[in-house]
């Protein structure tokens, strides 16, 4: 994202360096436009630049200002009718749809079943009532194989050994390697 916005704005910084530029070579006298030959010819005597105002005004004053609007013209017009297609024909039967009316004793008997499902659920044993511990497969080390193994670390025998008031041998001799002279 950094390298396009780096070129966007290197683009940018060149346009506007080269317009400056062409800019200045205007104000000179002598414009060019990537050919070697100035913009204005010698016969031409050079002109300040016309602005959108001006022009403006120029063409308001070309324009009379009492005349009449002109009358709109009036063109025949042709109307050719649409073919008319029915695609209806082609359709086959619709399924009829049942409708459906809820009426009071329906939904009396909906009540009336949910009711009778919530006893029969209130009376039939829970999960922990039918589970028995013995059914239950009971496998010490089934799950070693998920376990990570430990890895052996040199570093953790070296502090050992340092800390061990007899291992002074070992910590002189690994010193010496450590902090090798030559």
């Amino acid at each position: 994202m950094d390298n396009i916005q780096f070129w966007i704005w290197l683009i940018i910084i060149v346009v506007s360096f080269l317009a400056r530029n062409r800019k200045k070579k205007q104000e000179e006298g002598t414009p060019t436009f990537g050919g070697d030959e100035p913009f204005n010819s010698p016969s031409q005597p050079t002109q300040k630049p016309v602005s959108f105002e001006d022009l403006l005004r120029e063409i308001q004053a070309s324009k009379p200002t009492s005349s009449p609007d002109p009358a709109p013209v009036k063109v025949p017009v042709t109307v050719k009718r649409a073919e008319y297609v029915d695609y209806d024909d082609d359709l086959e039967e619709e399924a009829v749809v049942e409708r459906v009316d809820y009426r009071k004793r329906d939904q009396d008997r909906t009540f009336e079943t949910y009711e009778k499902a919530k006893q029969a659920a209130f009376n039939r044993p829970s999960l922990e009532e039918t589970m028995k511990l013995e059914d239950t497969e009971v496998k010490f080390g089934q799950f070693k194989g998920y376990q990570q193994d430990s890895q052996v670390v040199p570093a953790l025998a070296y502090v050992k050994d340092l800390q061990d008031p007899e291992g002074f041998k070992k910590a002189f001799i690994l010193s010496e390697i450590l902090n090798r002279k030559f």
